[in-house]
């Protein structure tokens, strides 16, 4: 593995790794905070005890997270420092704000997390909604520091050099909102889909059913709503791409040539020798409808991006297809849970809706790592869009791969340490809420 390789290796490692904790971070805590708003309400035992069995959760994955996120951060500089050298200045507002808000993250958890009868009842929960509303700012303002690398702004190139440097303009650039739109949503739907499917296998196993059923609607509600409105921000998002990264939507197609009433592929075995896709299902005009909202719209493909320009196609078009097809699998299971919470109430407490949530447990996850590969490989050669490309940006330092190998080592212990934890997190549930699963009836 040579060190151009092995630096972007370890890069989509840690990043891979983060994200995860990210959106958890960015989440769980708004699922905290509806259910002590419950148990604040009813007074009802079974919501405090969600509740702190949740903020367990979130104080796991937030000190994961600052950890990983930190070393994200040092990597950035020692892996790319030509990259760091000229985009610093221009897009490090996000990140210096980001900073804040972590800290205030930070202040407001310890808040939460000690505060149990030493504040007033309604400043404590307050004190929750703030870890999830920084967190959420936190995830948003990093996003944009990222949408910043697929449409630059905020300075003028001017002969290798980067004037006239605007960094408000720079955060705010023309991808941000559509991107943080289409991060937050699919957040909300990884997450929520990962809670409420270890809350149902519990149910399904019949382990301390009542506490379990809590927790599985507010998450579930959560996972639905987000799944339903995440085409929506796709769709918003795909046409951003479109029309600022066309190589990017053309790897994303497998749309190697220029046409008017392009087809959507779907699925298909990108051939980038022959410039084709065997094996795709193709939709006639689709594609310029969903571009342009025009069946007979041009669409640019790859054969008008020089060579030398092209992303790689088979990677970001197998991920692109994984991130859509997880996302209608959970859109489907989300109309199921809303169609049961309108008019088939009996399907709430029904074995086969709790085993589709248990089913779609990890999908969120696959499906955001999935949409992350799209992002990035699909940007590349380009570190900075149009700007700078990916291979001048790399450290000249030699023995890069030794790095990614005991990065390798070191987050895969992590993720066993964590694993660990929650699971003993989980078991620990009944010692919080001891009722015989008989009282709540499950129907088959």
């Amino acid at each position: 593995m040579n060190d151009f390789l092995a630096a972007r290796s370890q890069m989509a490692l840690s990043l891979g790794f983060h994200i995860v904790f990210s959106c958890i971070g960015m989440v769980m805590p708004f699922f905290m905070a509806v259910a002590h708003y419950y148990y604040l309400k009813t007074g009802k035992d079974v919501y405090k005890n969600v509740t702190k069995a949740w903020s367990k959760g979130v104080a796991i994955f937030f000190a994961t997270g600052a950890v990983s996120g930190t070393v994200l951060s040092f990597e950035l500089g020692l892996l790319w420092p030509t990259f760091m050298k000229h985009a610093g200045p221009i897009f490090g507002m996000p990140f210096s704000l980001e900073g804040t808000a972590f800290f205030i993250e930070a202040i407001a958890l310890g808040f939460f997390l000690y505060g149990w009868n030493r504040f007033n009842r309604w400043f404590h929960w307050f004190t929750g909604v703030v870890v999830g509303v920084s967190g959420l700012v936190s995830g948003i303002l990093v996003v944009a520091a990222n949408a910043w690398m697929n449409s630059p702004a905020g300075f003028d190139y001017l002969n290798g050099e980067y004037l006239n440097i605007d960094p408000i303009k720079a955060m705010f650039n023309d991808a941000w909102f559509s991107q943080a739109l289409h991060m937050c949503i699919a957040a909300f739907a990884a997450t929520g889909f990962a809670v409420a499917g270890v809350h149902a296998l519990m149910i399904v196993r019949g382990s301390h059913v009542a506490f379990h059923t809590k927790a599985f609607r507010i998450a579930a509600v959560f996972a639905a709503a987000a799944a339903i409105l995440q085409p929506l921000s796709g769709d918003l998002s795909a046409k951003d791409v479109a029309h600022r990264q066309p190589a990017k939507l053309a790897a994303m197609e497998a749309h190697f040539h220029t046409e008017k009433g392009a087809p959507l592929i779907i699925g298909g075995i990108p051939d980038e020798k022959n410039k084709k896709v065997d094996y795709a299902v193709k939709i006639p005009g689709l594609l310029s409808f969903m571009v342009a909202e025009d069946f007979n719209a041009e669409v640019k493909g790859l054969d008008a991006i020089p060579e030398e320009n092209h992303p790689p196609v088979a990677v970001t078009h197998y991920a692109f297809q994984v991130m859509v097809g997880l996302g209608m699998i959970m859109l489907l299971i989300s109309v199921l849970y809303f169609i049961g919470l309108w008019k088939k109430k009996q399907w709430l407490e029904s074995k086969w809706l709790l085993k589709l949530f248990v089913i779609a447990t990890p999908l969120g996850f696959i499906a955001v790592e999935a949409g992350w590969t799209v992002t990035e490989v699909g940007r590349q050669p380009w570190i900075i869009n149009g700007i700078m490309r990916t291979a001048d940006a790399v450290t000249p330092m030699p023995g890069i791969n030794y790095s990614f190998y005991l990065f390798s080592a070191v987050y895969i212990s992590l993720a066993v340490i964590v694993t660990f934890m929650l699971y003993r997190q989980i078991k620990m549930v009944g010692k919080l809420y001891d009722t015989p699963s008989s009282t709540f009836l499950i129907n088959h």
